[in-house]
């Protein structure tokens, strides 16, 4: 028998072909390289794990002789804090509303990741752990925060996640601006995120083309005035509901909403502080307790809402929507 020739250098490398598909983020790929389905596929789905910081010393610099009368607030002359109200933070109850916003996730059977590491002295705003990331399918987008008060949340918020074994997607570079409660996934194949004084065109250009790739759609929604982000306007409670502020959007996005069959219900004047809620579930939603037109209304259309004590953190601009961020999320069906 004749002996072959052997084939030229790194043949054998032939042998162990590349395999593109399943795709990186199908549910089967997920779980055996990354040892589970990762990220999210809408805002509605049963919540699994989710990531929160517990609040530091960082609003114990809030100063009651900064009050600034045109922003109806107390607003530190250098601009690394402010504090909605004439009054400083109550810190015993400030940590207290945390430690409660944490047990209603865990008697949900919601697993609860902290982002831990040395806080920086101008990291006021850390415990709105919505803003420095968001999660799509298959893992997280790590995004790029605006005020020099928030610059640099993203590398502690990097390696909570990344400990934890959960795949980074992307990461905004350049001059892009992207914040976490400035976007929502309003179905498995269409998200939303809204450009403010926070969170610009290059961001939603960066964000665009990573969505793509996912096969979703990005509807840009420009923020009016001085609003920042889409949570403070439009909240998912289910598959098909929405609650709103409805002066704080565009025409032309309410109407998209419909015919992606939302609806979109009106947030009570004076409670729009209950947008910015958590849905645990679809058809359940973790909520101040301050709202009780809101909540009623929701009930009214079959939404459970879960009550907390909440108020005292939302003084620091944040609500329970912007102070937690889904890292897995189940699909809604």
């Amino acid at each position: 028998m004749q002996e072959q020739e052997p084939f030229p250098d790194f043949y054998y490398l032939s042998l162990s072909p590349s395999v593109a598909e399943p795709p990186f983020e199908a549910p089967d790929e997920q779980q055996r390289v990354w040892g589970r389905m990762w990220g999210s596929f809408d805002e509605v789905g049963p919540l699994r794990v989710a990531l929160v910081r517990h609040p530091g010393k960082e609003w114990e610099r809030v100063r009651a002789d900064c009050w600034n009368e045109r922003a109806q607030a107390l607003v530190d002359p250098g601009g690394m804090w402010y504090w909605l109200s004439r009054e400083p933070p109550v810190m015993e109850t400030v940590h207290s509303q945390h430690d409660g916003l944490v047990a209603a996730l865990r008697a949900e059977g919601i697993e609860v990741v902290f982002v831990d590491g040395e806080s920086s002295p101008h990291f006021s705003r850390s415990v709105y752990t919505r803003d420095p990331l968001l999660t799509v399918p298959g893992g997280g987008i790590i995004g790029r925060m605006a005020p020099a008060m928030r610059r640099g949340e993203e590398r502690l918020v990097t390696q909570a996640v990344a400990s934890i074994g959960m795949p980074i997607l992307a990461t905004i570079m350049g001059a892009g601006l992207v914040e976490g409660g400035s976007f929502a996934k309003l179905t498995p194949k269409v998200a939303a995120y809204s450009t403010s004084i926070r969170c610009n065109s290059e961001g939603a250009r960066q964000l665009e083309e990573i969505l793509r790739r996912l096969g979703i759609e990005l509807i840009v929604v420009p923020m009016g005035g001085w609003s920042i982000h889409l949570d403070g306007h439009l909240g998912m409670v289910d598959v098909d509901k929405a609650l709103v502020d409805v002066p704080g959007l565009p025409y032309w996005f309410l109407e998209r909403l419909r015919e992606l069959g939302i609806e979109a219900i009106p947030c009570p004047r004076g409670e729009e502080w209950a947008i910015n809620s958590l849905v645990l579930r679809p058809g359940r939603v973790l909520m101040c307790d301050r709202y009780p037109r809101a909540a009623e209304l929701l009930e009214r259309r079959g939404i459970e809402v879960v009550r907390i004590p909440y108020d005292e953190i939302q003084k620091g601009g944040g609500g329970v929507h912007c102070s937690t961020m889904e890292l897995v999320r189940d699909p809604s069906s």
